[in-house]
């Protein structure tokens, strides 16, 4: 990967190759296998401009080497929408080059642009690599996450 600057941008249908790649990566990271409709639903979600869910693309000379899937939606404690940055990933060897931390920063513009009351996201504990960017623009707040699957 050269020292170009990165391009961020939204997703566009012919970005699904490469998407797809990363969101297996991105997946596997995490140990985690999902179905192929939850996949294609996902993908299927991104293109929709009629739906919550969005994708930014980091780009480099033409290549995608990483994503943020997010979900804008409305809150009971704000009268503005909000930004839940779910899925960060950027390729194992594009990592340390501020293409994660371009991708926040086009979400932190973007939340002053469209009047978003805030963006937030987690991640696991653990993640050492991950949590050193994240700290670079906020700290971690004390909640603990409770999910409740249906089984």
């Amino acid at each position: 990967m050269s020292t170009t600057p990165c391009i961020i941008r939204a997703a566009l249908p012919s970005d699904e190759a490469a998407w797809r790649e990363l969101w297996k990566a991105y997946c596997d990271f995490y140990g985690t296998r999902l179905p192929e409709e939850v996949t294609n639903r996902t993908w299927k979600r991104i293109l929709d401009p009629d739906a919550q869910v969005m994708c930014i693309v980091a780009e480099v000379e033409g290549q995608v080497y990483g994503f943020a899937n997010c979900v804008v939606h409305e809150a009971t404690w704000e009268t503005q929408a909000i930004c839940y940055l779910e899925d960060l990933f950027v390729r194992t060897e594009a990592r340390g080059r501020g293409l994660g931390a371009a991708l926040i920063e086009w979400l932190r513009n973007a939340m002053r642009a469209e009047g978003w009351a805030r963006l937030y996201w987690m991640t696991k504990q653990d993640n050492a690599q991950a949590r050193r960017l994240y700290d670079r623009f906020t700290t971690a707040d004390d909640f603990v996450r409770y999910v409740i699957r249906q089984k």
